[in-house]
Parts: structure tokens; sequence; C-alpha cells
């Protein structure tokens, strides 16, 4: 074996040490954000939000058929964001949804198809660029048309993830919202749907099956349109419900240190496992493990076996597997991005349900 000199040696040992106490100093600043911001936001509830997830998953049994175990859309993905709607959809996937689908633009189809064969991609979005004023009437139709013929198929659909800002796709993708609220359908809404629901809140005013999943930047623009004032932490429990109530019931996945989530009459929080890394992303993976959990959570409740709200149901599981990945991909190294943490999804999911019945 050939020996290393002692100068390398030493530095190893220097570099060795300094990660050391780069990890301890980067737990203490994500426990002490952790606890600085339940400080702001309490009171409110602490959930076992592992118990919550077991709860509400659904048994493998040889009986059921493909598409029982949930059917979830992603309403998203346009030239320049391919990989949002990639994630979110196919997060569900992992998670244990039986068919994900993305409605995405014509140009975004193709690269979402070569991400994985396991999507179903519909190209008939479109975007102003590609349409003639005296057209957009009748290929607003046509998308909705085609829309529709799926949407009694669906359990959940998450609107947002890369879905940008163009007008017409924009007035396109509210339709899709009217048509799904109609259809009673529950809808996840992240990413730019945030920002088109900002500026139109009617499309989820009063719908109690629509969930909200806001950054720091968007839960403030939120705050400022429908309160007219800004975010104040040190009130923050009484402010996130009366946000809630303020868009008629909605339930609100107020993400961060620690995830708070209210439908206007609790206030739930999730602080366990998490990550410090922040890279773009990991609100897309969120997106769809609520879309499957929710869907989940619903069939629990049509048994007459869940006495909460499934929207909340829905968040409470979505977050703590969201946060128990990012803690199994931060692991492996601290600058990990998204495509690690959706690998670990399948093994959090599997550490945090090993006290349930089924197999895997």
């Amino acid at each position: 074996m050939v020996g290393f000199p002692a100068a390398v040696i030493r530095r190893q040992q220097f570099l060795i040490r300094c990660l050391g106490s780069y990890n301890n100093i980067s737990k203490n600043i994500c426990n002490n954000t952790t606890i600085k911001m339940q400080s702001l936001m309490s009171p409110s509830m602490e959930v076992d939000a592992v118990s919550v997830l077991r709860s509400i998953t659904p048994s493998l049994d040889p009986s059921r058929h493909k598409g029982q175990a949930g059917k979830i859309a992603v309403v998203g993905g346009c030239r320049e964001y391919t990989g949002a709607p990639y994630f979110s959809a196919i997060s569900a996937l992992k998670i244990g949804a039986d068919l994900s689908h993305v409605f995405c633009t014509k140009d975004a189809a193709a690269v979402i198809k070569s991400y994985s064969p396991e999507l179903i991609v519909h190209p008939i979005l479109e975007e102003s660029y590609s349409v003639r004023d005296e057209d957009k009437k009748s290929i607003s139709a046509k998308v909705i048309a085609e829309v529709d013929k799926w949407m009694e198929r669906f359990d959940c659909l998450v609107i947002g993830p890369g879905l940008g800002r163009d007008p017409f796709l924009l007035d396109c993708v509210s339709d899709i919202m009217k048509h799904a609220r109609q259809s009673n359908v529950p809808m996840v809404i992240d990413g730019d749907g945030l920002f088109l629901v900002t500026n139109y809140l009617d499309l989820v005013s009063g719908y109690p099956l629509a969930v909200l999943t806001p950054n720091i930047n968007e839960y403030k623009r939120l705050v400022q349109k429908v309160l007219q004032c800004e975010v104040n932490d040190q009130d923050g429990t009484q402010q996130l419900l009366s946000l809630a109530k303020g868009i008629g019931g909605v339930t609100i996945l107020r993400k961060g240190g620690s995830d708070f989530i209210s439908n206007g009459e609790t206030v739930s929080t999730v602080s366990s496992f998490g990550s410090p890394r922040r890279c773009g992303g990991q609100g897309d993976i969120l997106s769809g493990s609520v879309a499957v959990f929710l869907s989940w959570a619903r069939q629990h409740a049509a048994k007459g076996e869940a006495g909460v709200t499934p929207t909340i149901l829905g968040c409470i599981a979505g977050s703590v597997l969201m946060r128990k990945a990012a803690s199994l991909a931060f692991e492996t190294w601290r600058s990990f991005v998204q495509s690690v943490e959706a690998d670990t999804l399948s093994m959090g999911f599997k550490e945090v349900s090993l006290a349930t019945s089924f197999p895997y």
C-alpha cells in the first residue's frame, strides 16, 4: 500500500474537522430557526404527522385494480419550465398513486415525456405567441373540452408547477379550475398557480377542496391581497387563520422551517425532520405528495374513518413525508438537488410507515 505524506493526512484531518463543525452548526441553525418559528406562530398544535400518514395510507390489497390508489393530474409546463411538472407528477407515482398525468404546452410535452415513460402527457395547452387573436376563443374551447374528457377520472389536480405567466395560458387554466370545481375535484395550487389565484381569488374562494401551498413570498402576496396588511409573525397563527377564512375556508399550507396548516378553523404544525437545504423544486415534490395523500384521505373519510378534514390530513401527511425525504437527501450531501430528493421519497415513505401492516 502506498503511504500518504504527513502533510496530506493533516489537510484531510483538518477538512474532516471543518466539515464536522459545519454539520453541527447547520443542525443548530436549523433547530434554532424551527424553535424561533414555532414561538412566533404559537399557539398552534404540533400534530403526530407520522400517525396521520399511516392512518390514511391505504393497505395494498390483491383485489384492488389500477386507479384505485389514486389518479393525479398536473396542469403546468411550458417552454421555460419542464422540470417542475415532472417532479410533481413523478412524486405522486413514487408515493403510490397508480396514474399520473401532465397537461402542458406542446413545446414542453416532448421534453417531459423524455424524462419518464411512466407519465401520461397531454400536449394541449397553448401560449399567446402561437395563437392568433381571432383563434383564441376556439382554441380555449378545445382545451377545455379535452381536459373535460378526463376530469371525472381524476382524484386530484395540481395546478401551477412550471405553468408560467402567459396571459392566454392562464386564461385557459382559469377555465380548467372552474370546471374542476364544478366537478368537485380537489385542487392543490402551487407556483404560478398561486400567482393566478392571488389575482383572481374567486377561482378558489369558498371551495373547501382547494389547497394552497405558498412559500414565504407567495404567502406575503396573499396576505397583502386578502388581508391588506403585511405578514405579522408575532401573531402568525391568528393571521393564518384569518387568511384561510378570508379566502372562504380553503386550506393553506404555509411552508417554512416548520410547516403551518389551516383551513380557518384550526392551525396544525409539522416540524419533524426537514433540511436546511432550500433548492428549487421542493415545492413541486410537495404539491404532488399532498395531492396523493389528499385523495387517500378522501377515501378514508368516505369509509367514515376520518374526523378531520381530508385537506388538512393530506397536507399533514404530504408535509411530513417531504420533510423526511429532504432529511434523507441532505444526509447524502449538503448540496443535493431535487432529483436526489425525489429518489428518497420512497425510502422516506418506507421508513415512516414501518408500523403499518401493508407490505412494500
